[in-house]
């Protein structure tokens, strides 16, 4: 197998981790709570295990198409960190569209409460933590 897709694949698991765990102590000091696995979950009338499955496989094919797609686009970025800045707000925009269409999609989607401008900052720097994790893994792996 690819060493650049096992990477990739690692990269993934450990950007969505970090980001879970952004989200989960952002909650504690008073942003408001998000779970997209349980939203996952209800929305494919599904355990939140499988939920939880869906939010690690969606890191890693975020994590696939960074390293084999817009790794390539971003050649004027030096810095993995400036390339993970804009890879995570390239991700935040694709899981907001995604989220849109699956709301047309599946009606019974639960819908985030509380602050919508904290629920939506909130998520831009978790995509921006996961996209500089992702870069710094795939970036360094790749190029030594």
């Amino acid at each position: 197998m690819n060493n650049k897709f096992l990477i990739s694949i690692v990269a993934g698991i450990v950007a969505t981790i970090a980001m879970t765990a952004m989200m989960m102590i952002a909650a504690q000091l008073g942003m408001p709570k998000m779970e997209p696995p349980k939203m996952l979950a209800t929305t494919m009338g599904a355990s939140v295990a499988i939920g939880w499955i869906m939010h690690f496989m969606i890191g890693i094919i975020f994590a696939l198409i960074y390293s084999f797609i817009i790794k390539d686009w971003l050649t004027k970025i030096s810095s993995s960190l400036g390339k993970g800045v804009v890879f995570g707000i390239i991700a935040f925009v694709m899981a907001q569209i995604s989220m849109g269409l699956m709301m047309q999609i599946f009606p019974t989607m639960p819908t985030p409460s509380g602050n919508m401008i904290l629920i939506l900052m909130g998520g831009l720097i978790g995509h921006i933590l996961f996209g500089i994790v992702v870069a710094a893994i795939v970036n360094k792996k790749i190029t030594s």
